[in-house]
């Protein structure tokens, strides 16, 4: 965790002077590709020593898999390689280390690695094995028409901004960003002479950075009050079972999960800042004409502190990786994407058994939620009052079904899983059934998605 702070306020600072002193107009593209990748690689040797050889080996054979697998197949093979290496090292953890997590624990920046190679591999595959009439409008913008050279490749994937803690970007954001042309190309979207600007404006990110530090700072203090006060294991103690009313467990299982929340936000909010520092994340421009540097946020806090749904709590959860789940597994596979992207989605994070329960419990909850909600709030809608007590209902079964699901995430093992369900009485399991027993299901297929996208696209080009 030492090693993981340091390395990190090290790249904040680099980042900024990456941004002043490597700029566009001082550097090629070139110097700032080598520069990025070298330090990139001096914090993976400096944080994981020895145990960073496991990046590098994965980052080359994905390099010799891209350059001479047939564009056909170059996704499936890409795919099944990195995932197949993570597992591995995944599985190394549980039978080598036992359920211990490594003072050099490799597998965060390794789960960064495998979400890139995996997101060009299938972005090389849609920009020159695909047509674009097959594509969606997001594949078609995102599509990579030719393969990156080696510089370009090691400069994607090990880059000092997210070698650490990501997020997973584009590539295409990627090249664009160090040849100049991200913001440049984000500001061309709008309409600057009816705004009375007589050339394009240079927005600086230092306030957006600021800002995610001050989260960052408020994240950390969080963690280091609440996260040791409010263990996870408590809710399974025999004494608290024993002693606690259903609801009062209910209640407390609430507050440890919230406790458990500040390490994610600080870990994310701050790698988002690095890559802002580098002038890295640009989105574009608001209704309010605000400069936005949310590209590669991996959270809204707001949004998740007051979702609604299981949805909007999950698409505002680890944006980055949902965003990666949707493009290489979602808008892919060929039936059952629900089920597909959550067991992916474990997979990916590792073969601990609570992942499994947490995933396969959140598909359950998920369609149950899809359901009562196509089902049930239109009648919430006439008025105001309705609407209101609608959502303060949905706001609170939202967080219990969270809770819920993700406390398995953190016991990691089956026995204490078993042991927290039972003492909760699988309430959630057994609600969710009784949901999709009972209401009827209008599930929208691969073919209407498809078909709504092609309309989406070829209104795109009209205009």
């Amino acid at each position: 965790q030492i090693n993981f702070v340091a390395c990190q306020l090290f790249a904040l600072l680099a980042a900024f002077w990456f941004r002043i002193y490597l700029s566009p107009s001082h550097a090629s593209s070139a110097v700032r590709h080598a520069f990025a990748t070298l330090f990139g690689i001096y914090f993976a040797v400096f944080c994981f020593g020895w145990y960073s050889i496991h990046l590098f080996v994965l980052v080359m054979m994905n390099y010799g898999i891209m350059n001479m697998a047939s564009i056909p197949n170059i996704h499936r093979y890409s795919f099944v390689v990195a995932m197949g290496y993570l597992t591995l090292c995944h599985i190394s953890r549980i039978y080598i280390f036992h359920y211990g997590i490594l003072t050099t624990d490799f597998s965060g920046p390794l789960m960064i690695i495998t979400q890139k190679i995996t997101t060009l591999a299938c972005q090389l595959h849609d920009g020159i094995g695909r047509q674009a009439e097959e594509l969606t409008a997001e594949q078609n913008r995102l599509a990579v028409k030719s393969r990156p050279s080696l510089l370009e490749y090691l400069s994607y994937l090990l880059n000092f901004m997210s070698i650490i803690a990501g997020p997973c970007s584009n590539y295409k954001d990627y090249i664009a960003f160090i040849e100049g042309r991200h913001v440049h190309m984000k500001l061309l979207e709008v309409n600057w002479k009816q705004k009375g600007y007589d050339r394009l404006p240079d927005p600086s990110p230092t306030g957006a950075v600021m800002y995610k530090l001050c989260i960052t700072l408020v994240s950390l203090i969080l963690f280091l009050t609440l996260t040791k006060n409010f263990p996870m294991a408590y809710i399974i103690d025999n004494e608290f079972l024993d002693k606690t009313p259903f609801l009062s467990r209910l209640g407390y299982l609430y507050v440890v999960t919230q406790a458990a929340k500040p390490k994610y936000y600080f870990a994310w909010t701050l790698a988002d800042a690095v890559n802002n520092a580098a002038g890295y994340g640009f989105s574009g421009v608001d209704e309010r004409g605000t400069f936005r540097w949310d590209l590669l946020s991996n959270l809204n806090i707001w949004n998740i502190e007051t979702a609604t749904s299981f949805k909007m709590y999950i698409e505002n959860w680890n944006i980055q990786t949902a965003a990666w789940l949707k493009r290489v597994c979602y808008d892919r596979a060929p039936w059952y994407p629900t089920a597909l992207t959550f067991i992916l989605s474990a997979l990916w994070h590792g073969i601990y058994p609570g992942y499994y329960f947490t995933f396969l419990t959140g598909i359950l909850i998920t369609l149950a939620a899809r359901a009562i909600r196509n089902n049930c709030r239109h009648y919430f809608l006439s008025s105001v009052p309705l609407k209101i007590a609608y959502d303060v209902l949905t706001w609170a079964v939202t967080q219990l079904a969270v809770c819920y699901t993700v406390a398995p995430f953190v016991m990691l093992a089956v026995e204490p899983t078993i042991k927290f369900y039972k003492s909760v009485y699988f309430h959630m399991h057994i609600l969710s059934i009784l949901v999709l027993l009972l209401l009827p299901i209008r599930p929208q297929t691969h073919s209407v998605r498809r078909a709504q996208n092609k309309a989406m696209l070829n209104s795109i080009k009209s205009k």
